[in-house]
């Protein structure tokens, strides 16, 4: 997929969007705070508004352009949404609101099959139920399903799990990457959580003041905004769970081993932690009531506003911690020397 913008619209003055920007790729993101001009760019490039000025191109094909008089009407451009409320058909069921995005496809783009899609989303038990009687969850991954039914070139994703509880929001982001992957659709994810974006993504384009201001890969971009993020950057850790000890529950991290309070009797888990909960120490503490001490490698720091980053490798994991400038000089902190970490285990937190 390739997405070429160069568009502004005005709102009397209130607020106006200027973007010029060229997206490549099969997952990308589109992150910024609200008002940032994310969900009037989706609606130029669905046609549910019309820019001032300025052209828009999907894969090569004229979709706006003010300069030669072109317009194409939703129905045209083959370009599907998802809100975060999933805007279903209340008086259909489930069955119902997902062929109606396949019977509003041309039947030469029809290449999703129905049966294919409901196994991929796990719909197979609700497709005779009423849409009113769903989870948040469910009702997502039915609009989800109707979007792709309608074979588009493009899936837009405004905010589509801002309604959603945490457990929910993981097990809607599978399915989105899923069917996505499964059926050859590519996405532009729209969020304000760089969390999310950093799940969904594999670049994104950040927005603030109704432009377009970055363009970068999630990873940069959290890095980049450690500094100004009130719980810093958001370590991701895969997990195996290993045993419980004394009230404890021990889970292996690559070489490493720890011992969390927030754990559970799953298998694998994701758990996130945050820069500013990791202390670092140069010398080997002598006591503390940290569980978690490890042993790690400064692989590189990098600034972010007024902290530092420490890129730290741990065996073969690798975390980020954050220190206040001050405390980077007094430790003396640089590439290749040898630090301990120390981790309480009520700091990591269970996604799902």
């Amino acid at each position: 997929m390739e997405l070429r913008m160069v568009a502004s619209k005005s709102f009397g003055g209130a607020f106006n969007l200027d973007v010029d920007f060229t997206a490549s790729g099969e997952q990308t993101g589109v992150f910024g705070v609200s008002g940032s001009g994310k969900s009037t760019m989706v609606s130029l490039i669905a046609g549910l508004e019309q820019p001032d000025s300025g052209e828009i191109f999907l894969d090569g094909e004229c979709l706006y352009s003010s300069r030669r008089g072109i317009n194409l009407p939703p129905q045209r451009r083959r370009v599907s949404i998802v809100f975060q409320n999933g805007c279903l058909f209340p008086h259909l069921s489930v069955e119902a609101n997902l062929l109606y995005g396949l019977k509003r496809c041309a039947p030469e783009h029809r290449k999703v099959e129905f049966q294919a899609l409901v196994h991929v989303l796990k719909l197979e038990g609700m497709l005779k139920r009423g849409v009113n009687h769903l989870s948040g969850g469910e009702k997502q991954r039915v609009a989800l399903g109707r979007a792709i039914l309608a074979n588009p070139r493009l899936l837009l994703m405004d905010e589509p799990l801002s309604a959603l509880d945490d457990s929910l929001k993981l097990q809607v982001m599978h399915y989105l990457k899923r069917a996505s992957e499964k059926f050859g659709i590519p996405y532009l994810f729209i969020s304000h959580s760089l969390l999310e974006i950093r799940l969904m993504t594999e670049q994104v384009l950040a927005m603030a003041g109704g432009r377009v201001v970055g363009q970068t890969s999630p990873e940069q971009l959290a890095r980049e905004r450690m500094g100004l993020s009130q719980v810093g950057y958001i370590n991701l850790l895969q997990v195996e769970k290993l045993r419980k000890v004394g009230g404890l529950y021990v889970y292996r991290w690559g070489m490493e081993e720890l011992f969390v309070s927030a754990g559970d009797d799953g298998g694998m888990a994701v758990f996130e932690l945050s820069s500013r909960d990791i202390i670092l120490f140069t010398r080997h503490p002598e006591a503390v009531s940290a569980r978690n001490l490890l042993k790690c490698t400064v692989v590189d720091t990098f600034p972010s506003g007024n902290k530092v980053g420490v890129e730290l490798r741990c065996g073969h994991e690798t975390l980020i911690a954050e220190v206040v400038v001050q405390a980077a000089d007094d430790l003396a902190i640089q590439a290749r020397n040898e630090i301990y970490a120390v981790i309480k285990a009520s700091s990591f937190r269970r996604l799902g």
